[in-house]
């Protein structure tokens, strides 16, 4: 599904509940949380987030399913502790970031879960349903351990033993990962006019938080992007195979992220490396540069951060003993 017929799909299921008069819209939300009916309450919730929420139908499709599966979740708290979820006691949102802690889900998780439900509870409140705001004063204790410690990059052996088993398109996604540092979500979305290997740049139009930026090639994804166009551009030789169903304009032919996925598994289990999804490429990007330049700023700019603190707690990091050549001679 293309970013355009998702945005179509998100406002049609939006109309679902706003094309609804006022009371029906209330007796509706009533009834779907009375009834703790879990697939009414994420239509809700996903309609909501695409008609009030922060960006509207613009609202990346990674973070509608992250909600409607944090929704579902809730609900089966709900429903299984009893909880009156149109009049929640005041310390039942707290009992549940609790019980997730205590079942072994880390906070970064249990922050999202929370999340979810927060906005469940304000789309409640959207439809008239409900005044309660249970998750306003929940506490999520900080995980301490730096996430690029929990989650650390692809090692250069790693990457090199993928890429040298990758087919042509999966390795120039690799690049665009490792080496641009892109999120799989602009690499799937970059259209041919947005590379020019000439100047070696990219231009990034649909980052995160729709913000655009513009992204240097390193030598290697240079040469990897003239191998690809050669090969995948209109009028290459792979271009028109009578398979294609994404727009001609689109750099890649996986039309979602699970496509990309299935295809970039089978380069590492091919490699015999194990695949620990997209984010460890980004990682790696952004640990080899910063050991490169030593600057954080540079690097968050790079990887599209709009805070160093992201970059340094989850995306770059120097090596143990960085220090040892400046500290010869005390």
């Amino acid at each position: 599904m293309t970013l355009e017929v998702y945005r179509g799909d998100l406002l049609s299921r939006s109309r679902e509940w706003t094309g609804l008069h006022d009371d029906e819209l209330r007796r509706r939300a009533v009834r779907a949380a009375t009834e703790k009916d879990a697939p009414q309450l994420v239509s809700l919730a996903v309609a909501y987030l695409a008609h009030g929420g922060g960006s509207g139908v613009l609202t990346s499709p990674r973070t509608v399913e992250a909600y409607a599966l944090g929704v579902r979740q809730y609900v089966e708290y709900a429903s299984a502790q009893a909880v009156g979820m149109l009049r929640p006691g005041r310390h039942e949102a707290q009992g549940y970031v609790n019980a997730m802690l205590a079942a072994g889900r880390q906070p970064a998780g249990v922050g999202l879960k929370v999340a979810a439900a927060g906005c469940l509870y304000r789309a409640l409140r959207w439809a008239g349903a409900c005044e309660a705001d249970p998750f306003k004063d929940v506490r999520v204790p900080r995980d301490p351990t730096p996430g690029i410690v929990k989650r650390p990059p692809y090692s250069e052996d790693e990457l090199a033993d993928v890429i040298d088993h990758a087919e042509v398109q999966a390795r120039f996604l690799l690049f665009l990962t490792a080496h641009a540092g892109l999120r799989i979500s602009e690499a799937l979305a970059l259209d041919w006019a947005d590379l020019d290997e000439t100047a070696r740049r990219i231009s990034v139009r649909s980052g995160k938080g729709r913000k655009g930026r513009v992204v240097a090639m390193s030598s290697s994804l240079g040469r990897a992007c003239r191998q690809y166009r050669t090969l995948y551009a209109p009028g290459g030789p792979e271009h028109m195979d009578g398979k294609r169903t994404t727009p001609a304009e689109r750099v890649f032919r996986y039309a979602s992220v699970m496509t990309a996925r299935y295809h970039i598994e089978k380069a590492f289990r091919k490699a015999g490396v194990t695949f620990r999804g997209f984010h460890p490429g980004r990682k790696y990007a952004g640990t080899r540069l910063l050991r490169q330049i030593r600057d954080f700023g540079r690097v968050a700019a790079h990887l599209g951060h709009a805070s160093v603190d992201t970059t340094r707690r989850g995306y770059a990091q120097l090596a143990a003993d960085d220090l040892k050549d400046d500290l010869t001679g005390w």
